[in-house]
């Protein structure tokens, strides 16, 4: 600010400025706030002393009028206030749509979205017998991304929901999950016992109670197990016992080291007896594309999994439990958000060093069926799961 115009200013303030100059003075005050500030602190300033014989009034003088520079001052505070806003609530915008558009290029790029929907359901179906999620997914302005789905477990032939679960991404980290269960299940919390050689017996954990309850349910209902077995023994092997029974298996638990050895094991890892497809496992029927606008559009695709005997192709299984586990590995601060309590390369390396071998498995079928189960030396140790009433189709060969 000059000081030709800070005199004028001044001279304003007294009423002593020429008309023509008081018009040019009160155009520029209402176009700048700096001015309007400056005017502000003279009419804050104290007053001269008594003998000076006078005092500064503001606007009153000769030629004055009377309130209006009040008017334009008070009118230059809420242009200012009201610029304020506006610029800030701009800016909020602008960083909301920069965001957003940030977030959806790097959700969007490749198949990044499917693989950690992958990820995530598959180290939920490896470590929670009986178990998928089937995940969708939704992405938020701020560089995440909700991940959630329903918990499912079969009982019978049935998919029954038992909760919920949910995981928050931020960018490629995983930051928060839920699990939530429905009040009725997760009553009793599931455990496998490991076989301990010829004190297996001895050792095991008493079932007599669970067997006991088993008899006491309905004759028209259907049930979930979980079986722990006297010895180790492969897919192959485990899959032929249970071919001419009128059962379905549902999950299998693998020996993956010293960590499993416990007498209780609370936390298995393990494999769906249905195989854990994954986007490049599938075959492609049908595919089309529908563009529209300059960037936009959608691929739909039809494609079918490779098929399974039910009761063999062990080593298929196998191949694409240890596919799954390499998977979680390759995305491993995702997945040891799913499953903390495991070692994924510890579990890789004794299983591609050893094989795969199996110490219990998840079952269901009629009440009547797993009762028989009680009768089989193999079986060492049972604990019953979900029950609900009779949606069978019957499988004895």
């Amino acid at each position: 600010m000059s000081e030709e115009f800070k005199e004028k200013l001044r001279r304003y303030g007294e009423g002593t400025l020429a008309d023509e100059d008081r018009d040019e003075v009160e155009r520029e005050l209402e176009k700048m706030e700096v001015y309007q500030t400056y005017l502000d602190e003279l009419m804050g300033a104290e007053e001269p002393a008594s003998g000076d014989g006078k005092r500064m009034n503001f606007g009153k003088g000769e030629g004055s009028r009377p309130n209006r520079e009040k008017k334009i001052i008070r009118r230059g505070k809420w242009r200012a206030r009201v610029s304020s806003t506006l610029t800030v609530i701009s800016a909020l915008l602008m960083f909301m749509i920069i965001c957003s558009f940030i977030t959806a290029i790097f959700y969007g790029t490749g198949e990044r979205v499917e693989k950690y929907r992958d990820v995530v359901s598959s180290a939920i179906a490896v470590s929670q017998p009986n178990t998928i999620v089937h995940l969708s997914n939704d992405s938020t302005p701020f560089f995440s991304m909700n991940l959630t789905g329903d918990i499912r477990k079969q009982v019978g032939d049935e998919q029954i929901t038992v909760g919920d679960y949910s995981m928050k991404l931020l960018f490629g980290w995983a930051r928060l999950y839920n699990y939530s269960w429905t009040d009725e299940s997760r009553g009793v919390g599931y455990y496998f016992v490991y076989p301990q050689g010829k004190q297996s017996a001895a050792n095991s954990m008493d079932d007599s109670s669970e067997w006991e309850r088993l008899e006491k349910l309905p004759e028209g209902t259907v049930a979930e197990a979980y079986l722990s077995f006297d010895q180790l023994f492969t897919t192959d092997e485990l899959l032929k016992k249970f071919e001419p029974k009128n059962l379905q298996p549902l999950w299998f638990a693998a020996d993956t080291g010293p960590r499993t050895r416990e007498p209780v094991i609370n936390d298995p890892l393990g494999f769906p007896s249905t195989p854990i497809w994954h986007a490049d496992d599938m075959k492609v029927t049908q595919e089309s594309k529908k563009k529209w606008g300059w960037f936009g559009g959608v691929t739909s695709r039809t494609s079918v999994s490779p098929s399974v005997d039910s009761y063999g192709d062990a080593e298929l299984r196998n191949a694409n439990f240890l596919k799954t586990l390499h998977l979680m590995q390759e995305y491993k601060s995702i997945a040891n958000k799913v499953i903390p309590f495991i070692d994924l390369d510890d579990s890789i390396s004794y299983l591609e060093k050893n094989g795969v071998k199996l110490y219990g498995a998840v079952v269901t079928g009629p009440v009547k069926e797993l009762l028989k189960l009680k009768e089989e030396e193999w079986v060492s140790n049972m604990h019953v799961g979900e029950v609900r009433l009779w949606n069978w189709r019957d499988r004895e060969n």
